[in-house]
């Protein structure tokens, strides 16, 4: 390279590139380039860095564990560092991390722990006198989100632990792991992010980083996480010897941990043990992108020590991502249960990691311009996180000049009607209501529990009514008769009766339900409450200007420009002229008088309530103006105690939160406790 500033030049950069992934990668959970490129960036600038030291600055990405601290979660202190991994390709890099810890320790052998790598999110999990007390995840290294509540909803994390070895266990101790998604929750929630018109998770990683990110964790509980522990962290009151040793007394403590773990005692054997998972990984039901060795010895692992970014006795192997090629043969275009236009590469099949691939994703028609991937390419495709093909790039020295540019088309390819750009998104949309292919997600989000609540309308029935041309949009569920419904697949007539029962009782709902059931893009339940409770009924709403939208608190320029936009289509008021005609109630309640007794207090539940459901207290505190919260914070007003409380009643009692039980919230809204 050239002279001192030119090599400080190159620095600076590196710098600038690093950080810049380590954004997409930690804080957007959106990574441009792969684990190698990114490693390769690393190296180099930890070899400049080394060889002109006088450059090195505090601020370097070589000076600290890569990631940032989210926002919306408070910020806790890890009591041991959680440093990242130091990376290797080969087997001879292995054999080089070997030769480098024998000769600093001065032994000719080592034993060695090999674990699978899991592609997840790194957790601490705190417990107290063998109690679960505080869960965060990794973040910069030395501070992470508090996640306590979000981990809290999976399964396999013990609340309580004993042990039953004489052992005892440690006052205080951090149990550490990695919080995942199987393969097949993960394309379960990509599916439900389709049917919604939402671009779905790159990988299952990506998927759990942005569960952990939810505030609402009964949202969390759906995604159905799951988790492995790899070890502990800081302790008092026991010692361990070795981290073969801690992993048997963690599982002996009913902690879940992974059953391929292995004792090696040779590099040879460690790498023989990396190579057989290498070729069947794909055996698995959750994802792994390599494998992890630790010096099994603690005392070992002490005198080596760490560096300001990882540890010295530990290294991973990471398998490389397969990569083919193929033709994209054309691009057709999906539409969502929102409208969303979603381009789709057809693809001349082609075995990769295990199946037979016919098809990519190429997210949207930004990405396809940003990559210039046109029809008739040959192209280099890969899973991302083992499970979604995607396009990765074309191979342009193979274009022949026949190859085609693709464009959006302006017409939805299901109903024809035009779609539109809305400012501020990527997606393409198709804004009529009555879109086949959005009419089944639609009518089961009218009919869902939190809109409409029409009990007997799940996703079987309203399939067969759709198939059946007996509603062409949630105005025709008002006009249907029993005798057509008797005639549906397992619909006897004492079904029928009880879910024409259901459509006419929920006539009478209140405006906010409905106005929520719309499925307006960004409206939700708490947008259709201030809506219902600042217009009052559903044509002053309609024929709100963007300024008085935007005018309202919470609503945003986003928000009142798409609820303006439904308004003005011709086709969704061409379904409202049919609710009104069926006597679907589109006047408010008064919610706004009711308002004034808690505006501006914040509630959180926990625990089971006796009274009503977690669903009928929050839309009473919001129809009193209040805002239910899924998370505790000094912010918090008041916390609705019910039985079987969770971390939340803790959590509010350190911070000196008011806390009531059922019998005290009836109170506050005028009823008489039973």
């Amino acid at each position: 390279m050239g002279g001192k500033r030119d090599i400080k030049k190159r620095i600076q950069r590196l710098r600038e590139l690093i950080n810049y992934h380590d954004r997409r990668y930690y804080v957007d959970d959106r990574p441009e380039i792969s684990d190698q490129e990114y490693d390769r960036l690393m190296k180099e600038l930890l070899r400049l860095e080394k060889a002109w030291p006088e450059f090195i600055t505090p601020g370097s990405p070589t000076q600290r564990v890569g990631g940032e601290v989210m926002e919306g979660f408070e910020s806790v202190r890890h009591k041991l560092p959680m440093l990242s991994i130091d990376n290797t390709y080969s087997a001879d890099e292995i054999k080089k991390f070997d030769e480098r810890v024998r000769k600093n320790l001065g032994v000719d052998r080592l034993d060695y722990v090999v674990e699978l790598k899991i592609d997840g999110v790194s957790i601490s999990l705190l417990y107290e006198n063998g109690n679960f007390i505080q869960g965060a995840t990794r973040g910069d290294g030395f501070r992470g989100d508090d996640v306590t509540v979000n981990l809290r909803t999976i399964r396999s994390l013990p609340l309580v632990v004993t042990a039953k070895k004489s052992t005892n266990i440690p006052a205080l101790f951090e149990a550490r792991g990695e919080a995942y998604l199987s393969r097949k929750v993960f394309l379960r929630i990509n599916r439900d992010k389709q049917k919604n018109g939402e671009e779905g998770f790159a990988n299952p990683r990506n998927a759990a980083a942005g569960s952990l990110k939810l505030l609402d964790s009964s949202l969390v509980a759906k995604r159905h996480l799951d988790m492995w522990i790899y070890g502990v962290g800081y302790t008092e009151g026991a010692e361990f010897k070795t981290q073969f040793e801690t992993l048997g007394f963690l599982k002996d403590m009913g902690f879940r941990i992974n059953p391929h773990i292995k004792k090696c005692p040779s590099i040879g054997k460690v790498i023989e043990y990396c190579r057989e998972w290498e070729d069947k990984k794909d055996s698995l039901e959750y994802d792994i992108d390599g494998m992890v060795i630790k010096v099994d010895s603690f005392s070992y692992q002490k005198r080596l020590g760490e560096t300001t970014k990882s540890p010295r006795w530990m290294i991973a192997y990471k398998f490389p991502a397969e990569k083919k090629e193929t033709l994209l043969k054309d691009i057709l275009v999906q539409v969502g249960r929102t409208g969303a236009l979603t381009p789709v590469a057809m693809l001349e099949p082609v075995r990769l990691s295990g199946s037979v691939v016919k098809r990519a994703t190429l997210h949207n028609q930004d990405e396809i311009r940003r990559n210039d991937i046109r029809i008739g390419d040959h192209v280099l495709i890969e899973k991302a996180g083992e499970i979604i093909p995607q396009v990765v790039k074309p191979i342009r020295h193979k274009r022949t000049g026949r190859e085609q540019i693709f464009s959006m088309p302006d017409r939805c390819p299901v109903c024809n009607s035009r779609v539109k750009e809305i400012e501020g998104e990527v997606a393409v949309r198709c804004e009529n209501l009555a879109c086949p292919a959005q009419l089944k997600e639609r009518i089961i989000h009218f009919a869902s529990r939190e809109a409409m609540d029409i009990e007997g309308m799940g996703e079987a029935i309203v399939t067969q009514l759709v198939e059946a041309g007996m509603v062409a949009d949630y105005g025709d569920i008002y006009y249907l008769k029993q005798d057509r419904l008797s005639g549906l697949e397992r619909m006897a007539d004492r079904s029928a009766s009880n879910l024409i029962k259901a459509i006419e009782k929920s006539k009478s709902n209140s405006l906010n339900r409905l106005v929520f059931g719309f499925g307006i893009r960004h409206v939700g339940v708490r947008a259709a409450w201030l809506l219902s409770s600042m217009f009052a009924s559903l044509d002053k709403i309609a024929s709100a200007r963007v300024e008085e939208l935007e005018a309202i608190d919470e609503i945003g320029p986003i928000m009142a420009r798409s609820i303006y936009t439904f308004f003005r289509t011709e086709d969704n008021n061409k379904v409202i002229k049919k609710l009104k005609k069926a006597g679907v109630n589109l006047k408010g309640r008064g919610q706004r008088a009711e308002g004034r007794v808690w505006g501006g207090k914040t509630f959180v539940i926990t625990g089971s309530l006796e009274g009503f459901s977690r669903y009928e207290a929050e839309e009473l505190i919001r129809r009193h103006g209040g805002s239910p919260s899924s998370a505790v914070s000094r912010k918090t007003d008041y916390l609705l105690l019910g039985k079987d409380p969770g971390s939340k009643y803790d959590k509010a009692r350190r911070l000196g939160v008011k806390i009531i039980n059922e019998g005290e919230f009836k109170k506050l809204i005028g009823q008489r406790a039973k």
